[in-house]
């Protein structure tokens, strides 16, 4: 073999090495914060001891679900939403990963996020404003 052909043979590992290393670094993370159930793009991910609750807008729209810090087990997973001036729209169950999804239009109104795995619990103030 020459020089070049090694050169070349390098770089197309070096290449694939690389695009490996960056897919298993975003992987995980856009896995675990991209809950088939809720369209949208995330505007915030609110972490607390068991769990965290991931917020999406879609125009004025907003949706939210609970998941679990260590899924497997089955625990009663709640979210809620309320915009401001408006009832709250609470939906809990017991699952293993998650809590449905809970969608409700809210213009361009704050919103007040809350969510819960077991006994662990989350309640945002006035987001999105």
């Amino acid at each position: 073999m020459d020089s070049g052909a090694i050169r070349r043979r390098l770089g197309a590992g070096l290449a694939v090495l690389t695009a490996s290393v960056l897919l298993a670094v975003a992987a995980p993370g856009s896995a675990q914060a991209a809950p088939s159930s809720c369209t949208g793009r995330q505007v915030r991910m609110l972490p607390f001891s068991t769990g965290s609750v991931f917020v999406y807008k879609n125009g004025g729209r907003v949706c939210a679900v609970t998941i679990q810090k260590h899924p497997g087990t089955k625990r009663v997973v709640s979210v809620g939403v309320q915009a401001r001036g408006h009832v709250a729209v609470r939906k809990s169950r017991k699952h293993t990963r998650s809590s449905p999804p809970v969608e409700v239009y809210v213009g361009h109104r704050c919103v007040r996020v809350s969510g819960s795995v077991g006994s662990g619990r989350y309640t945002s103030g006035w987001i999105l404003c």
